[in-house]
């Protein structure tokens, strides 16, 4: 038999925020983006969660303006600036989750829509070897402007799982997918263990229609002297 694979959706399922609005709001804070650019994807966010926005679409769009930026100055930002809130969003149950995992032996992978740059901080915290995510365009140690198709949504997240599976020999009906977001369902079902987690209400009664497990985490634990 082949490896069990335990694939992790990261927004809203490792984490209790939405990881591109955090790097939004980071890049707002070091003055590369306007208040009113920092809103619009938000917004954009916003109709994402209720669906009436082309998110890959969106992505291409967006990826544009890293046209010629460098690819390490990226790396680098994003390894000083967003470990601290990604850790700080992580949910203790799915640490424990993913450990478990671990513990088996499993395959364990994030599969996200976000870029490496975002979710490779958390994959490294949580020893996570395998990172499905959001590819961009490099050619010189920087930025085409351009993403590798598909972008990783979707339709996209099967393609690369699918490679995944093949080069570490996985065997799905006996693998998992956890994940929030109505927009996986049919990851869900290429898994013979479908779990929805925090789900979207669109999920939560898809879920309830399959008899699908449905888990709810206890939010992150305030640091120490944190009085929010």
């Amino acid at each position: 038999m082949g490896h069990v694979g335990a694939f992790f959706d990261m927004d809203k399922t490792l984490i209790a925020e939405n990881s591109g609005s955090l790097y939004m709001k980071r890049r707002y804070e070091r003055g590369e983006l306007s208040a009113m650019e920092l809103a619009r994807g938000l917004g954009a966010y916003l109709q994402y969660k209720v669906g009436v926005l082309d998110l890959a679409a969106w992505t291409r769009e967006m990826t544009k303006e890293f046209a010629g930026r460098s690819v390490a100055e990226i790396e680098r930002q994003a390894e000083e600036e967003l470990v601290e809130p990604l850790i700080a969003a992580l949910y203790p149950d799915a640490r424990a989750l993913v450990e478990e995992h671990q513990d088996r032996g499993d395959v364990v992978a994030i599969v996200s829509g976000s870029t490496r740059f975002v979710v490779a901080p958390l994959a490294r915290h949580l020893g996570i070897e395998y990172t499905l995510t959001t590819r961009l365009e490099e050619a010189d140690g920087r930025f085409t402007g351009r993403v590798v198709e598909p972008v990783c949504f979707e339709e996209g997240k099967i393609h690369w799982l699918r490679q995944l599976v093949a080069d570490h020999d996985v065997d799905l009906a006996r693998s998992w997918f956890y994940t929030d977001s109505i927009t996986d369902v049919p990851l869900l079902e290429m898994v013979g263990h479908p779990v929805a987690v925090n789900p979207d209400p669109r999920l939560y009664r898809q879920a309830a229609r399959r008899a699908w497990p449905v888990r709810v985490f206890d939010p992150p634990r305030p640091a120490a002297g944190d009085r929010r």
